[in-house]
């Protein structure tokens, strides 16, 4: 059961929410589907919504063939580099790796 309340108006709406799972009735608390739930929303946030915002994943007109995979693999390793560079918003990582435009991709990958 899910409750939400818009802060603007103050109405609170309610939500039942089935969930489909492998763990059996033992395994399956309350508390162990709300946190198995809530983890997908931790990847939702930390990648899915990053390759949306910042890279613009959903208007991408790449749809052939492995395109799409291959475009998703390679936004990952440019999120996971800039992570691992220390950049906290992977929007500005993109721009300061643009302004050393021959130098600054490969320091960050820690090629020669």
């Amino acid at each position: 059961m899910r409750h939400r309340t818009v802060v603007r108006t103050g109405k609170v709406t309610r939500q039942t929410v089935y969930v489909i799972t492998d763990l059996t009735a033992q395994q399956a608390s309350p508390q162990k589907v709300a946190y198995l739930a809530r983890s997908q929303w931790s990847i939702e946030n930390r990648l899915h919504f990053v390759r949306d915002t910042t890279f613009a994943e959903d208007a991408s007109k790449i749809r052939a063939k492995y395109g799409p995979e291959n475009m998703a693999t390679l936004r990952n390793l440019a999120i996971d580099t800039l992570r691992r560079a220390g950049n906290r918003s992977i929007a500005a990582g993109p721009r300061g790796v643009s302004y050393a435009l021959h130098t600054r991709p490969l320091d960050l990958l820690r090629l020669p």
